[in-house]
């Protein structure tokens, strides 16, 4: 065999080998975010008195906009709220429990950290989520339909997922 012949045998033969190994470890990492998922799908204990709330048309020029959840504990046994997050920078959330606020809580990866909620919800009882929501805070860019999460984790894992939309005009 000509030594050209084999050269190009042999690339194939490891261009297939890697072929194959990108091809498990996207298999993994596929059932990692299928357990993350099914995590994630946990029930939730807690009831909310909206789940999504829609600003309709919102100008940059007048700033925030905030909405404020109710959130209930409707069980027998205290619920501890661990972690709230947004899913943008642009979205910060605040627990507001007895006259007292916690937050803010933003977006993970974002400026810092996101601290822990460690917010107790007594069975039976109710606090309040205040999003507040900056149209500003993706500049110009940031014009259009917004569409944006707040997640409330429960200490077992389970979700509770807040909606904010709005439409934003400059």
């Amino acid at each position: 065999m000509k030594l050209k012949t084999i050269i190009v045998i042999l690339t194939l033969i490891i261009g297939l080998i890697v072929i194959i190994w990108l091809g498990k470890i996207n298999q993994t990492n596929l059932n990692s975010n299928s357990q993350a998922q099914t995590q994630k799908i946990k029930s939730s204990s807690l009831l909310a008195n909206e789940l999504l709330y829609n600003f309709g048309t919102i100008s940059m020029q007048d700033g925030l906009v905030e909405k404020t959840f109710q959130i209930t504990n409707p069980t027998t046994q205290d619920v501890k709220l661990s972690r709230v997050v947004t899913s943008c920078m642009c979205t910060k959330a605040y627990i507001e429990n007895n006259g007292k606020e916690k937050g803010p809580f933003g977006m993970a990866g974002h400026g810092g950290p996101v601290p822990m909620a460690n917010e107790i919800i007594e069975a039976g009882k109710s606090i309040d989520i205040k999003v507040v929501y900056d149209p500003n805070a993706h500049g110009p860019a940031g014009v259009g339909t917004i569409d944006r999460f707040i997640e409330l984790t429960e200490e077992n894992g389970a979700v509770t997922e807040l909606e904010i939309k709005a439409l934003v005009t400059p």
